[in-house]
C-alpha cells in the first residue's frame, strides 16, 4: 500500500521560511519523480515544483521560482520544499504527488501525469 505523508506547514509572516517534507512508502522511491502542487481556497490544483527520480532535473512554476527549492533523500524516501520569501499568495493546501518515470531525468508539470498523492498539509501566510 503506497502512502505519501506530507508534513511542516502551518502558519507563518510574509517573508518567512517554511520547509514541507513528504514521506513515501510502499513503493520503489529511487524510480518516483516527485512533485509538489498547491491548491488555494476555490481554486483548482496547481503545479509548484518537481523533482526527477535521480535528483538530477528539477522544475518550478514560474511564481515560486528562486524563492522555492525541492530537494530529496532517496535514502530516506524523503522529498523536500524548502520556501522561502513567503506571500500570502502562497496560502494553500500542499499536495505531494509521485510519478513512475523511465528516464532519470524526467519529470512532469501535470497532475493527471501523477500515480499516487498526499492528503496535504496546510501553508498559511499572513500578511
Amino acid at each position: 500500500q503506497v502512502q505519501l505523508v506530507e508534513s511542516g506547514g502551518g502558519l507563518v509572516q510574509a517573508g518567512g521560511s517554511l520547509r514541507l517534507s513528504c514521506a513515501a512508502s510502499g513503493l520503489d522511491f529511487s524510480r518516483y519523480a516527485m512533485a509538489w502542487f498547491q491548491q488555494a481556497p476555490g481554486k483548482e490544483r496547481k503545479f509548484v515544483a518537481a523533482i526527477s527520480w535521480s535528483g538530477g532535473s528539477t522544475g518550478y512554476a514560474s511564481s515560486v521560482k528562486g524563492r522555492f527549492t525541492i530537494s530529496r533523500d532517496n535514502a530516506k524516501n524523503t522529498v523536500y520544499l524548502q520556501m522561502n520569501t513567503l506571500k500570502p499568495e502562497d496560502t494553500a493546501l500542499y499536495y505531494c504527488a509521485a510519478d513512475k518515470t523511465e528516464g532519470g531525468n524526467d519529470w512532469y508539470g501535470f497532475e493527471l501525469e501523477y500515480d499516487y498523492w498526499g492528503q496535504g498539509t496546510r501553508v498559511t501566510v499572513s500578511s
